[in-house]
């Protein structure tokens, strides 16, 4: 499979598949293709459905297959920013927000990935369900803004406020944890949550997460209803 990434900062990535390869997505988020590229919508086991279902993300999984010669698939992203290609193997897995994953080679593995406060992660929003990237193959990921990158060494970490933290590696750690003091929770205007993120490994931050852009709109909206 061969790509260009194409368009910022509304972008789309457009994949070249040999005969038999196919791309896998978990949303419309096709935009146009060969008309040789055959689409087959499944749902893989009982687990990983529900697994998928848990985080947000749909049920069903499109595969798109290139048949009878090669094929071409684009997909775009949903909201402003860049889309990043991702080298996934056996020896490197990542962890991404679960809106973060565009599509995918079909060697990629998709799996719901939780932190280990479970308690913690059901108040920490975004924070709690993140999806896994594993297997092999090129994976494409979402990123709302601009991104920003930083290694962290072995027991460095990061706060992070919830919702921009796009992509880690599995090497890495994250932990949600409240905002100290009452009135820094009431009246700070940045939420109740942090996500602590601790190394080893590379992270990436999103400027202009989706959620941000929603909850600064909101109140817009609210008034011109009324």
């Amino acid at each position: 499979m061969n790509h260009q990434i194409i368009g910022e900062p509304t972008p789309a990535v457009i994949c070249t598949l040999a005969q038999g390869e196919s791309m896998i997505t978990e949303r419309g988020s096709m935009c146009w293709m060969s008309p040789n590229m055959k689409m087959e919508t499944s749902a893989g086991s009982l687990g990983k459905a529900f697994g998928r279902m848990f985080s947000g993300e749909s049920i069903f999984q499109n595969i798109y297959t290139a048949q009878g010669g090669a094929g071409m698939i684009a997909f775009a992203s949903s909201f402003p920013g860049s889309i990043r290609a991702v080298q996934i193997t056996p020896e490197h897995s990542v962890i991404v927000q679960k809106a973060g994953f565009l599509a995918s080679e079909s060697g990629v593995e998709l799996s719901t990935h939780f932190q280990k406060r479970v308690s913690a992660g059901f108040f920490g929003g975004e924070g709690f369900v993140l999806q896994k990237l594993s297997g092999q193959g090129i994976a494409f990921i979402e990123i709302d803004g601009y991104a920003v990158e930083y290694t962290l060494q072995r027991g460095q970490s990061m706060v992070v406020d919830t919702g921009n933290l796009a992509m880690m590696d599995d090497s890495c750690s994250i932990e949600v944890q409240t905002v100290k003091g009452v009135k820094n929770m009431l009246f700070g205007g940045e939420g109740i949550f942090n996500t602590i993120v601790t190394g080893p490994g590379k992270i990436v931050l999103q400027t202009m997460p989706v959620s941000g852009v929603a909850a600064a709109l909101a109140p817009f909206f609210h008034s011109s209803s009324n």
